[in-house]
């Protein structure tokens, strides 16, 4: 508070309109003065601290920028924090993850168990096993991508197109050749090398294989909990039990026969090895 004197100094105006008030507002003498040492003493201790030697300076400029270096930073930057928004989606629609996720969250369902096991530890699950089916794809993109561009041996458009072909190269061998011909006649291209393949026809493609793959695994699942559900319904309507609910009694059957046949098992390596061809 050692800047009031000279506030004060320089603002008789102040200082007569306060003297001036009766002493019924002394409360409002009171903050009016509060506020007006705030306001003048706030940007004087600013611009001292401003000023003083050894002091770390910011710069922020709102105006525009003529510079081309720092136009093309400022792309750089904006290009970036697209991609790593765009990232979940890249993980979800380009990788395994999308068969793992929905054949495991069928496997729940058909056994009728509501919250085991949990969304995270399914998305866990389907996160890991994607690493794991991946670890070979990925590999090629650090070797034939990612380590020449950190080494700046290749622009960053040769980045993006062999980083694109170990990627494609998964999908279409994972995609329905009758997927990819439909989307190719809907983008109006004829016949197309595989290694020609635009990535705009290549992932939705793979995604609408992908989800027929997994509600094909999730039928199959289905099936044997279904006839369990059934013979449990029968028996249940034969001696007269109506109003008892068939999932009361079907539901330690179905763990029963899960657990005794080693269902997490037979679920995990039938699905790696779906990848595998």
């Amino acid at each position: 508070m050692s800047v009031l004197p000279s506030i004060f100094s320089r603002m008789p105006w102040a200082v007569s309109a306060l003297s001036g008030a009766s002493r019924r507002n002394g409360f409002l003498r009171a903050l009016a003065l509060l506020v007006i040492a705030l306001w003048f003493s706030v940007p004087a201790a600013l611009a001292q601290q401003a000023a003083a030697p050894g002091g770390a300076s910011m710069t922020i400029a709102l105006g525009g920028d003529t510079d081309p270096a720092n136009v093309s930073t400022a792309i750089q930057i904006v290009v970036l924090m697209t991609l790593l928004t765009l990232a979940p989606s890249f993980i979800l629609l380009m990788t395994s993850f999308t068969r793992f996720a929905i054949v495991l969250g069928f496997i729940r369902s058909a056994i009728g168990l509501q919250g085991a096991p949990s969304n995270q530890i399914i998305i866990g699950m389907s996160l890991f096993l994607t690493m794991f089916i991946m670890t070979p794809t990925a590999k090629r993109v650090n070797d034939e991508a990612l380590q020449p561009y950190m080494n700046k041996e290749i622009t960053t458009m040769q980045f993006a197109e062999r980083a694109s072909v170990p990627l494609k190269t998964f999908m279409v061998r994972q995609t329905r050749p009758s997927e990819v011909d439909f989307f190719l006649g809907l983008s109006g291209q004829g016949p197309t090398a595989t290694e020609d393949l635009p990535i705009t026809v290549v992932v939705p493609a793979f995604v609408l294989s992908e989800l027929r793959t997994a509600f094909q695994m999730g039928f199959l699942i289905y099936v044997p909990f279904l006839v369990i559900d059934f013979l449990v319904s029968a028996t249940l309507m034969s001696m007269g039990m109506m109003m008892m609910p068939p999932m009361m009694i079907s539901l330690p059957f179905k763990l029963l026969l899960f657990v005794l046949v080693d269902g997490w098992h037979l679920i995990v390596r039938s699905l790696v090895q779906s990848f595998a061809t």
